[in-house]
């Protein structure tokens, strides 16, 4: 899958155009697309955060940022599947109800920003903006926190699945060949 990609971002159609270049020097970089703890750490954190934003491209901004930060991107999109169509509504029921504690109980100010009526199934729920923002960026902040600790954990116990260091990389042979000398 990700040759795929990599041969995707790097489509002869798309080689040569001049907004593209930035984006796909960035993109192709291998150092990026192999996995080691601290880069992998940083794409999980990333990915974990952008899960939770209830937000179209979650995984086109995970990946933006993680090309950015020198953070695994395969990793990031992966972590951005945390929030898929059978767990959105769970996360973000849970997001409200946790920005409503937030608010209510630990007094965290935040502006009134409006209720709205949700149609969800065959019922209607009540959703309060503020509380709903206050959920999600907060859920969104802890576990891109958490995320991070947990992989160097998983690092350290299993060190042969998540290495510290990144593989060294292959140098590309010159497609020059090498000029005989010739003997006069």
């Amino acid at each position: 899958m990700v040759r795929k990609v990599h041969r995707l971002v790097g489509h002869r159609r798309l080689r040569h155009r001049q907004w593209w270049q930035p984006v796909r020097r960035r993109l192709l970089d291998r150092r990026l697309w192999q996995p080691c703890r601290d880069s992998v750490a940083a794409a999980v954190s990333i990915g974990c955060f952008f899960s939770m934003m209830p937000m179209p491209g979650q995984t086109l901004v995970a990946a933006a940022l993680a090309a950015r930060g020198r953070a695994n991107i395969p990793f990031a999109v992966l972590a951005c599947f945390i929030s898929n169509p059978l767990t959105e509504p769970f996360i973000r029921i849970t997001q409200h109800k946790f920005g409503l504690w937030l608010r209510d109980s630990l007094g965290v100010p935040m502006p009134k920003l409006g209720e709205v009526d949700v149609p969800f199934g065959g019922a209607t729920v009540h959703l309060d903006v503020s509380a709903f923002i206050l959920g999600f960026l907060t859920c969104g902040v802890l576990l891109a926190l958490a995320a991070y600790p947990l992989v160097h954990l998983f690092s350290a116990i299993l060190p042969d699945h998540l290495p510290i260091k990144p593989p060294m990389l292959r140098r590309r042979r010159s497609r020059e060949r090498p000029e005989k000398k010739s003997s006069s």
